[in-house]
């Protein structure tokens, strides 16, 4: 959530990085509700100041025999006031509540304005794999070398869901205990939460109101519903919503293994099928809480950690930072570790690692207090995928495909699956 001091103080300078992200935004409306809610604030104390001055004299006015009727009668007046600036002053709140929750984060003064046209690739690793044989694409391989089952997963669940089979559940579960064991070793600490979430989970993470028809509700009912985490970040975020955390205890450095779920409203492209887009996919996400001025330097730590990752793998990639517009809602920067995918002659993202500075902080009141100052700050928030494997499968299964239709497994990733080649059945 933005600072509505900020937008009070100097509205064209948030109007202008707001359009960085392509967003208009006429603060005109917000900032008269919030003049008026500032006059009826003192207009209410005033009052109220009176009244409790009126009504220390009742009781000497009555000692001494006095006419108390019209003293009576301007209490009743000022409590009614009272009351009806206190509602005028709560409508006042809701609505620029309303409009402040709304506003996607101001981007980083250093991320460039426009679209995905306009992200720019910072670092390259490896080269494309060039095939003297024609290679196949993800999903034959997969159904070839018994996989992944993609009928049944359809059988069991519907469109967008698959199902891992023998080895390929194996290659799945040795991803994740490779990025696991690799993130425990960095001293980063191990969290599994809860599936299911509350609405104020996803108001606090930035998902909420607006991308509310993008996740899986559990159960009905306006603003009290649960609902399926579509990343661990959402859980993540909230662990110390409310809170006031000590100086001394910052940073935090944590990551968490879960199922992701996602509705994902809209149509699929017919390049994208298999595990390239899906409503249930794993991922193990890295997060973090800082002090502000060390927030940038994680933001750098966490990039590290995804593309060291992609890089024990063998797998060619490149990292892009991403432009303000094609930034998500709740971030000020973002980077994407992209996986060349060959048979679909595109990159597809794996890891997105993003510096959310106070804005999540700011939704989930997640404050900490200076140790010298004892001065009690807005937080930065910070996340990354560390990593999410349904890219990974395909990008693994296509980059090191052989002419004889296996595919040679990743070094790193041999301890875990127990063989060196995977052949077809």
């Amino acid at each position: 959530m933005l600072d509505i001091n900020l937008i009070r103080k100097d509205p064209d300078y948030v109007k202008a990085q707001l359009a960085k992200r392509e967003y208009e935004v006429d603060f005109t409306e917000l900032l008269a509700w919030d003049a008026r809610r500032r006059e009826l604030i003192a207009e209410n104390e005033a009052v109220k100041a009176e009244r409790n001055r009126i009504n220390k004299e009742i009781p000497r006015i009555k000692k001494e025999g006095g006419d108390m009727a019209p003293l009576m009668a301007k209490m009743k007046e000022m409590s009614e006031s009272v009351k009806r600036m206190d509602e005028e002053q709560r409508d006042l709140e809701e609505k620029i509540e309303t409009f402040v929750a709304a506003l996607p984060n101001l981007p980083a003064e250093d991320v460039v304005a426009g679209g995905k046209e306009n992200n720019q690739v910072v670092k390259v690793f490896g080269e494309k794999p060039a095939f003297p044989f024609e290679p196949k694409n993800h999903v034959d391989l997969c159904q070839d070398l018994g996989l992944i089952d993609y009928e049944r997963g359809v059988k069991l669940a519907g469109n967008g869901y698959w199902l891992y089979t023998d080895m390929g559940a194996r290659l799945e579960w040795a991803l994740l205990n490779y990025f696991i064991t690799t993130h425990i070793k960095d001293g980063y600490t191990f969290m599994l939460p809860p599936h299911i979430l509350t609405y104020a989970c996803g108001f606090a993470a930035g998902q909420f109101p607006k991308f509310v028809d993008d996740v899986y509700r559990v159960n009905a009912g306006d603003d009290a519903f649960h609902f399926l985490l579509p990343t661990a970040e959402t859980a993540l975020i909230n662990l110390y919503r409310g809170e006031i955390l000590e100086e001394k205890d910052l940073p935090k450095r944590m990551f968490a293994y879960t199922p992701c779920y996602r509705s994902e409203a809209g149509t699929y492209r017919a390049s994208e099928r298999g595990m390239i887009r899906g409503h249930q996919f794993n991922k193990v996400e890295m997060f973090g809480y800082t002090r502000p001025e060390d927030s940038d330097a994680m933001l750098q730590e966490l990039i590290g950690k995804a593309c060291a990752l992609v890089e024990g793998l063998g797998l060619h990639y490149r990292l892009s930072k991403l432009a303000a517009g094609d930034c998500s809602a709740s971030m000020a920067t973002t980077y994407d570790i992209e996986l060349w995918i060959p048979s679909m002659n595109e990159y597809k993202e794996c890891s997105s690692v993003s510096n959310a500075r106070d804005y999540q902080a700011r939704r989930g009141n997640i404050r900490f207090r200076r140790a010298d100052t004892k001065k009690i700050e807005y937080l930065h928030t910070l996340n990354g995928s560390g990593l999410a494997t349904s890219r990974v499968i395909p990008a693994i299964v296509e980059q090191f495909q052989q002419d004889d239709g296996s595919v040679v497994v990743p070094e790193v990733l041999r301890p875990f699956l127990g063989v060196d080649v995977l052949r077809r059945p």
